[in-house]
């Protein structure tokens, strides 16, 4: 079971601020920029995004997300290693799947499972 960290959300609470201070980090455009969600995306494949609702959401703090190929079967085996679910696994769109569980600590940990014929082992 492979897994990739390539996503790292932020939640925000002021948007157009954030949006401009990763533009000038990372020095790109969001490739999406909605109301909802600003993605910005690297030229290594680094995805960047801001979640205005993710205070909301109770994140406290920038998560990872790691890619994995089935992400059932990994969220059941960080279930079974200890892990405690956040947020169930739920389709965001276009077939992207993603779930958020916590380790004992309370650190988050993402996972996101790319769509057929996206992602990594597409590119």
């Amino acid at each position: 079971m492979a897994a990739h960290l390539r996503t790292l959300v932020y939640p925000v609470g002021d948007l157009d601020g954030a949006r401009a201070l990763f533009r000038a980090l990372l020095g790109v455009e969001p490739h999406v920029d909605e109301a909802h969600w600003t993605g910005f995306r690297t030229a290594d494949g680094q995805e960047v995004g801001l979640d205005p609702h993710g205070h909301d959401s109770g994140l406290t703090g920038p998560v990872p997300y790691w890619h994995v190929d089935d992400l059932p079967a990994t969220l059941a085996a960080l279930l079974s290693a200890g892990a405690e679910a956040v947020r169930d696994v739920r389709d965001v769109g276009g077939g992207k799947l993603v779930a958020t569980v916590q380790d004992a600590d309370g650190n988050l940990v993402g996972l996101v499972q790319d769509p057929p014929g996206t992602g990594p082992a597409a590119a």
